[in-house]
């Protein structure tokens, strides 16, 4: 990995409009007001973002909104993939991050899921000394929460 300071915002960009081509009827909002420089190989930022949108575009009914969210927090910056889908209970949304793990039978092989997507997002994140985590709710969608430090400053 090459690490150098990347604007995780503008990556995120990228991102949403390329599966704005991909999905044109699907409402991809992006919500990024100012650069996000963390300290990430972009590279590997890109296969993170790509693969949290891919996942709420796969895993959510069709039309079904998908909000990608990048900005600066204290010490770190953050990027949200939010969707309005059927989210998890509890007991997969602990179980997510873990590879080969699929929720249920919509999310199987036949249907394009490896289980491998998520496992790899979050050790990619972790190899940036960052952190992933998802906040869902059975019937109440998922928010996808990715932070990394910030870049350091000169």
């Amino acid at each position: 990995m090459v690490r150098c300071p990347v604007d995780l915002a503008s990556i995120a960009a990228e991102a949403v409009q390329r599966a704005r081509i991909v999905h044109p009827g699907r409402p991809i909002t992006l919500r990024a007001a100012e650069p996000v420089i963390v300290h990430a190989d972009d590279e590997r930022v890109r296969q993170v973002i790509d693969n949290l949108i891919s996942n709420a575009i796969q895993h959510t009914p069709d039309g079904s909104p998908v909000t990608v969210t990048a900005e600066n927090t204290p010490g770190s910056g953050e990027l949200t993939v939010a969707d309005t889908g059927p989210g998890m209970t509890a007991e997969q949304a602990s179980r997510v991050f873990e590879r080969f793990y699929r929720t249920d039978g919509a999310r199987a092989r036949a249907s394009g899921g490896t289980g491998l997507g998520l496992a790899i997002a979050a050790s990619l994140t972790a190899a940036h000394d960052g952190e992933i985590t998802a906040n869902t709710a059975s019937g109440h969608g998922a928010v996808f929460h990715v932070r990394r430090p910030l870049a350091a400053t000169s």
